[in-house]
């Protein structure tokens, strides 16, 4: 039981002493950049799912 507890101490004081978390202004910009980059990326699958469509409406045409 000991070393579980010594492992919660440890991983405490790494988390208090050692890990540098970010400032509200840079998680801010953290979540501005992923907001921005997952809305390019969604209109470009998006743009690529109806010219997809679209060729596939004319091929099927094409050939009945």
């Amino acid at each position: 039981m000991s070393k579980i507890v010594n492992y919660f101490k440890d991983v405490h004081n790494e988390l208090v002493t050692k890990t540098s978390w970010p400032t509200w202004a840079e998680l801010q910009n953290s979540a501005l950049v992923v907001m921005v980059a997952s809305t390019i990326i969604a209109l470009i699958v998006f743009g690529m799912d109806i010219s997809f469509d679209n060729t596939l409406d004319w091929v099927y045409k094409q050939l009945y």
